[in-house]
């Protein structure tokens, strides 16, 4: 056992409907590209001290992360989750009413920067973000976060690491070079104070200052 899986085992609590959840995606033979579990709980964690009244989730997959951010939420707090497949929308849906958070959810379907751009459209603004979609999209993604962000909003992404990739220079394919980018924005945006989080595969967290 190492320290990572001793964290895990003791503070991370996956009980069975996110443990069917997984199930569920991989039966259905959808990508298992879902967060590790102590990544969720980070999540969940973030989500419960900051009570955010609107998350926003840009790729919902089967809805595991969106259990994990869902059940952060206070009473009256709402996730819409963006997803570019329908049938995983659906099958995200299902898994969040299952988990009793079903009235807590929204879902868009279509293309990510489509749905951000009708979002600033209807001036929707959010109090916490997370990014777990594709990657060559993720500096549009962020930019459009600080757009639709409320000041003091939380902006979280996943695989910011690229299995060591974006660290390694040998390394030039576009999903690689886009999260150079993305990280790089992060580090120096005007408008972010962020921490990139070296766990899993990397976890990105910024908090967005007032303009």
């Amino acid at each position: 056992m190492d320290r990572f899986e001793y964290a895990e085992q003791l503070f991370v609590h996956e009980d069975q409907i996110l443990k069917d959840i997984k199930e569920d995606i991989r039966r259905r033979g959808m990508p298992e590209i879902f967060v590790p579990p102590f990544i969720g709980a980070l999540l969940n964690w973030l989500v419960h001290l900051r009570r955010p009244q609107k998350v926003l989730e840009i790729g919902a997959l089967g809805g595991y992360s969106g259990v994990w951010l869902a059940r952060g939420l206070p009473p009256e707090g709402t996730l819409l989750s963006l997803e570019l497949n329908r049938e995983y929308a659906q099958v995200a849906k299902a898994n969040l009413a299952k988990a009793g958070l079903g009235e807590k959810v929204e879902y868009r379907v279509g293309p990510a920067v489509d749905s951000l751009i009708a979002l600033a459209a209807e001036d929707a603004h959010f109090d916490f973000f997370f990014i777990d979609a594709d990657k060559e999209n993720y500096p549009k993604y962020l930019e459009w976060a600080i757009t639709l962000a409320n000041p003091g909003a939380m902006i979280t992404a996943d695989n910011t690491l690229q299995n060591g990739r974006v660290y390694s220079p040998e390394y030039r394919d576009r999903s690689t070079e886009a999260m150079r980018r993305f990280n790089q924005m992060a580090a120096e945006h005007p408008r972010l104070r962020s921490l990139l989080i070296p766990l899993a595969d990397g976890l990105l967290a910024a908090e967005v200052l007032s303009s």
